[in-house]
């Protein structure tokens, strides 16, 4: 097979690393910066809502939103909408003026704006001894205020979008692609989008679900760490392999894969491994080319989201290199 070939003739230059136990790719750093940025909420003119980094880019979902452990964002928010609407957040540290509801007052009505404040932390020791966890992780953020007090009505329209936390040293992507559960539909569309990644590249999946049901995400051909990062820490390291993981509303995780590690390029479906989820459209595929661009055994049959612009004009779902909303927030 012509990608493991590729991987098997690369493998002796990093042989001294790879014995060293040396990670050589991309890190995330320590800044503990304070950084601003933007986000318009709006309806998209297939009568979606989504968040946007401008006025009329907004997307489903929404931009991809990083950190460092230690960092501090604040996002103005403008409301472009005509009901009341909000940016709640999970997984970081936020005062209840942040907390994006109506019921504390915190939400965004129509034509207004408002500043949001979310902080990040590193693990360490409590004042008591105990150990206080950091807020690296895969998380999201949503409305929660359209429709009901719960934004019931602006999740299943489509508000929503990923945030990721790294810690200092966590491995960084070549590329992000953001895949949303929500009901019966993949980022608010029918039919799951395609994402065209090329040979050997580090690709970060995030999954978010929301609505009533549950699902699972699976991916074929391969496989992840079910841990923080989806990344082995080393040959100690416990962490279950798996390849299909269940998935609850409001729950969000991630990993990275190498594409077509060991198994090489091709059209590799992933889906919800629910049978009737899938057959009704929960499924798409991870495009994986070989460096002359071509995918063997695969005849394309629509545009693949991977192709589309990074600043989140792919309303069916986000891929680019760490994502526009950190390079327009200082990252």
């Amino acid at each position: 097979m012509a990608g493991a070939a590729s991987l098997t003739a690369a493998a002796p230059a990093a042989n001294s690393a790879a014995a060293a136990g040396t990670v050589t790719a991309p890190t995330a750093q320590a800044r503990n910066q304070v950084r601003t940025m933007k986000l318009y909420l709006e309806r998209l003119s297939d009568g979606r809502m989504g968040y946007g980094l401008q006025p009329g880019k907004a997307s489903v979902p929404g931009p991809l939103i990083e950190m460092v452990e230690g960092d501090t964002l604040h996002i103005e928010v403008e409301n472009l909408m005509d009901v009341d609407a909000s940016l709640h957040v999970h997984g970081v540290d936020y005062e209840i003026s942040s907390d994006g509801t109506r019921m504390t007052r915190s939400h965004v009505p129509p034509g207004g704006k408002r500043t949001y404040t979310w902080r990040s932390h590193a693990p360490g020791r409590r004042a008591d001894g105990t150990w206080r966890s950091g807020s690296a992780g895969y998380w999201q953020y949503h409305d929660h205020t359209v429709g009901t007090d719960h934004g019931t009505a602006g999740v299943r329209n489509g508000l929503y979008g990923p945030l990721v936390v790294r810690r200092a040293g966590d491995v960084l992507p070549d590329k992000t692609i953001t895949i949303v559960f929500n009901d019966m539909l993949t980022n608010n569309l029918k039919a799951g989008a395609d994402y065209e990644v090329t040979m050997g590249d580090r690709v970060e999946i995030i999954s978010i679900t929301h609505g009533e049901l549950y699902h699972t995400f699976h991916i074929h051909g391969h496989r992840w760490a079910e841990n923080r990062t989806g990344l082995l820490e080393g040959p100690e390291d416990t962490s279950r392999i798996v390849d299909n993981k269940i998935t609850g509303p409001g729950d969000s995780f991630g990993f990275q894969i190498i594409a077509g590690e060991g198994v090489g390029p091709g059209a590799w479906m992933y889906h919800c491994h629910v049978q009737s989820h899938s057959d009704m459209g929960m499924a798409g595929l991870l495009l994986v080319k070989r460096p002359d661009g071509t995918i063997p055994d695969y005849e394309h049959h629509h545009t693949a989201a991977g192709t589309a612009d990074e600043g989140g004009a792919d309303t069916a779902g986000h891929s680019g290199s760490h994502g526009s909303a950190a390079d327009h927030s200082g990252h």
